[in-house]
């Protein structure tokens, strides 16, 4: 014999009355946490989005990252967007008087002293005198020393040398020359007296061609 429907039903919230009726109301009740293994008073306990069993004091909220909304593809580039430039090699300032010419094994070299310079064995330096209304005016002579202005540059070490060949503060791994300040190159001249300082105020380094 099939039972009809709405009998069926009756049926089922029946049963689930009498089985509520057989549970305590939990007014005096304590239950353990899923999460501290604590007891807390039953009516305190509310039930985590993973059905953990918990108290209201230790209850967490499901983390919005455990769910991560979906998100479309990052915009494309502005209209008449232009690649960025390569910035071109501009003069560095000089502090004043920053040559010192160096006479070692009968060769002239000039130590440049140029603060935190950032530059590398083997660059090709130009150095340029302070300026003028007609553009910039060559380095003076000393110690008998005349090419600094070169209009070729000259190819640089780290470094600064002495009278007996000994070249310091050339690598950044000595905290004591870092950050490197000094270079040196090798004069066409033959220095006088050795040891001198000169070039004045207001002098330069960079390329070889400057550009606009």
């Amino acid at each position: 014999m099939v039972l009809p429907l709405a009998l069926l039903f009756l049926l089922k919230l029946t049963t689930q009355l009498i089985n509520m009726a057989n549970r305590s109301s939990g007014k005096f009740a304590q239950a353990i946490s899923d999460r501290s293994g604590q007891a807390f008073p039953y009516r305190e306990m509310v039930r985590e989005w993973n059905g953990a069993w918990v108290h209201t004091s230790e209850y967490e909220p499901k983390q919005p990252q455990l769910n991560p909304r979906p998100h479309s593809a990052d915009a494309q580039a502005l209209a008449h967007a232009r690649p960025d430039r390569v910035e071109p090699p501009v003069l560095i300032l000089l502090p004043s008087n920053p040559f010192q010419t160096i006479i070692y094994s009968g060769t002239t070299y000039i130590n440049v002293y140029s603060p935190n310079n950032d530059r590398s064995t083997g660059n090709i330096v130009r150095f340029y005198g302070a300026t003028s209304p007609t553009g910039y005016l060559t380095i003076p002579t000393f110690d008998g020393v005349s090419d600094i202005s070169n209009s070729s540059g000259f190819t640089i070490s780290l470094g600064q040398i002495n009278s007996s060949g000994v070249v310091t503060g050339a690598t950044t791994a000595d905290a004591l020359t870092n950050p490197i300040n000094y270079f040196y190159f090798q004069s066409t001249d033959n220095a006088t007296t050795g040891g001198i300082y000169g070039g004045g105020n207001a002098c330069s380094a960079g390329p070889v061609t400057l550009q606009g």
